[in-house]
């Protein structure tokens, strides 16, 4: 079986790490009962360019279970768990291409193994398959049926290219699920992120002020966890009904000009470009210290950062020290990349049970009825995502009412008024 991993003598103590995971994550375990029993991805080929974490694992083992022929590689240069990838290789015999701190060159040549397979349905977590599909491999884009996207980077590549008109399959935005990005992006991004950036600094966070750069649902995650830990948190934001959320949530909301000069903290999760650039490097204290949590390493302008530095190091794992000419030191956490999967081990798995569950149905949705489907993206079902809600609940053991008919015929109803 082709595949590309650091070494397969971690296979062991991944399937155990993956073994653990699952345990947190009784709603993909129900999927994989209904999928054994259905097989809804009997014959297709899968392929699936994720972040290759212990959670992943337990989702290739579902779709698997449901009968897809899979393949994996990564969505990011250093998410990967080499022992998770050397698990799905031996134990569940599932071709992964990836290994952490892979170069450029390696990432691409990773993406194009997997779609040597010629895939019927591909599953993305930032658009990179599907942007090399349409881009280099445009003459398999007839024989995909649909995909499926994680991320709001992904999905706001995805929106460009539909409304472009180039997007040449339908694909299932799963991040707009409520399932998944009100949990996923909020909790999940919120609690890996602060853990990321723990684990590279051991700084403590109480009594600093920690600058979070963009109000989206993940933006809010790390707020209200940087927050919890006893940071003074300021919010930059474009956008001006996300500043009034921020404000009436009870931050301070700044432009970044203004944020540079006092952050001891920085953390971007915008989606867009250099949203820390030369001109805040400039004002920012001695020792500030700057992450990401964006899908892409772009959000922090390091090219710049490096052509204006006198010196570099690395400081510390995961942490780069660059001098300023003013003597003043800025710290970046893991290259500008993922913080929270570089530095840490990405979201806790309950929170990715819904997310994942999401994906395993929607692969399992393009499968039956891709074919019918127009190109374009698409949102989830909302009888996925009321079913992953429920089966959340029931996992959780927890019971909710239900209408009365009363009630019901009020709610459907105009004739009765007060």
């Amino acid at each position: 079986m082709n595949h590309d991993v650091k070494d397969l003598k971690l296979a062991n103590e991944g399937r155990q790490r993956i073994e653990w995971a699952a345990q947190a994550m009784p709603v993909l375990d129900g999927i994989e009962r209904r999928f054994i029993k259905a097989r809804p991805l009997q014959g297709v080929t899968l392929a699936a360019c994720l972040h290759v974490t212990t959670e992943t694992g337990r989702l290739m083992q579902v779709l698997k279970a449901g009968g897809a022929e899979v393949l994996l590689c990564a969505s990011n240069p250093l998410s990967t768990q080499d022992d998770v990838a050397a698990s799905l290789v031996v134990h569940d015999k599932i071709p992964v291409f990836a290994i952490k701190g892979e170069d450029r060159d390696t990432y691409f040549r990773h993406i194009h193994q997997v779609l040597d397979a010629k895939p019927r349905i591909t599953m993305d977590d930032g658009a990179d398959l599907v942007s090399t599909l349409h881009s280099e491999r445009r003459d398999q884009l007839s024989d995909i049926i649909g995909g499926t996207e994680e991320t709001t980077t992904g999905v706001i590549r995805l929106r460009s290219m539909a409304e472009k008109g180039v997007l040449g399959y339908p694909i299932i935005a799963v991040n707009d699920a409520n399932t998944k990005h009100l949990f996923d992006n909020r909790y999940g991004t919120g609690q890996s992120t602060v853990d990321g950036i723990v684990r590279a600094t051991n700084r403590l966070l109480a009594g600093c002020t920690f600058v979070v750069s963009g109000y989206g649902w993940c933006g809010r995650g790390v707020a209200m966890r940087a927050a919890g830990l006893g940071a003074r948190v300021i919010v930059t934001e474009v956008d001006p009904l996300r500043a009034l959320e921020a404000v009436m949530d009870g931050y301070t909301v700044a432009p970044m000009e203004e944020a540079a000069k006092i952050g001891d903290f920085f953390c971007t999760v915008t989606g867009d470009m250099h949203v820390l650039r030369k001109e805040h490097f400039e004002k920012m204290k001695d020792g500030a210290i700057l992450c990401n949590s964006g899908h892409f390493d772009i959000e922090i302008d390091l090219e710049s950062l490096k052509a204006t530095a006198t010196d570099r190091r690395l400081i510390r794992d995961q942490v780069e020290e660059f001098t300023l000419p003013n003597g003043r030191h800025i710290n970046v956490l893991s290259e500008g990349r993922l913080v929270n999967l570089a530095a840490a081990e990405g979201h806790p798995s309950s929170v990715m049970d819904m997310s994942f569950a999401n994906q395993a149905l929607c692969a399992a949705y393009m499968a039956q009825n891709g074919k019918d489907t127009p190109k374009g993206v698409m949102g989830v079902p909302e009888e996925i995502d009321r079913e992953i809600a429920r089966l959340k609940l029931q996992a959780m053991g927890i019971a909710i009412d239900t209408l009365t008919p009363e009630q019901e015929r009020y709610l459907n109803s105009w004739e009765m008024g007060t």
